[in-house]
């Protein structure tokens, strides 16, 4: 019962500071899930589970907007991603790796890996992610060609999307070249051992 006040008065919060929530806290209205993983929703939160998949917003593209995720992962290899400016809606998880940015969620990644970084494309300049099971506050700034990402409060990536980028390594990494203003965004379910919990998904337009 704490709990599920605590994410009805979070979301009041979120109402109140100009957040739309894109996130009921009771299902996932507005949103479908492509590939093998799954989210569901537990005591008014996103859970990752299973495979790996990709949960995404269909109600529009967003551009020149704030998008807002608070999660928190239960291990220290725990990881998840945020994608955004997806030119289509997915038909498959590796659509948004290819045709989108990943937002990493990866306490344990490198600095092209990890929390904050835009994967494999544009390394942080922090590290700031709390602890497992403590709750992380993301705000990914989109505005024209310009990401910039800040994690709890500081920042910790700024990616336009014209700039030089290391080239690709694996086949798993993004294939490079440009991305549109707006588009789609979506969650990651990334693997099976990986437990990542939302509480929040907004946006605010800039």
């Amino acid at each position: 019962m704490k709990a599920i006040f605590g994410i009805l008065l979070a979301a009041a919060c979120v109402h109140a500071a100009g957040w739309e929530a894109l996130f009921n806290g009771k299902d996932l209205s507005g949103w479908k899930m492509v590939g093998p993983g799954r989210f569901t929703v537990e005591n008014g939160m996103l859970k990752t589970e299973g495979g790996m998949g990709l949960l995404y917003f269909t109600g529009r593209k967003f551009g020149n907007t704030a998008i807002r995720v608070v999660f928190r992962t239960t291990g220290e290899r725990d990881n998840s991603g945020v994608f955004i400016r997806l030119p289509e809606q997915p038909k498959d998880p590796w659509y948004a790796v290819h045709n989108g940015y990943e937002v990493q969620i990866d306490a344990a990644g490198d600095e092209w890996h990890s929390t904050g970084a835009l994967y494999s494309l544009s390394k942080v300049s922090a590290r700031n992610q709390k602890p497992a099971g403590q709750w992380n506050t993301m705000d990914i700034v989109l505005k024209g060609q310009l990401t910039t990402v800040y994690l709890n409060g500081k920042k910790v990536n700024e990616f336009r999307g014209d700039q030089q980028v290391p080239p690709r390594k694996q086949w798993y990494e993004p294939v490079r070249g440009p991305r549109p203003g707006e588009g789609y965004i979506g969650l990651q379910n990334h693997d099976a051992r990986s437990t990542v919990y939302f509480k929040q998904v907004s946006a605010r337009k800039r």
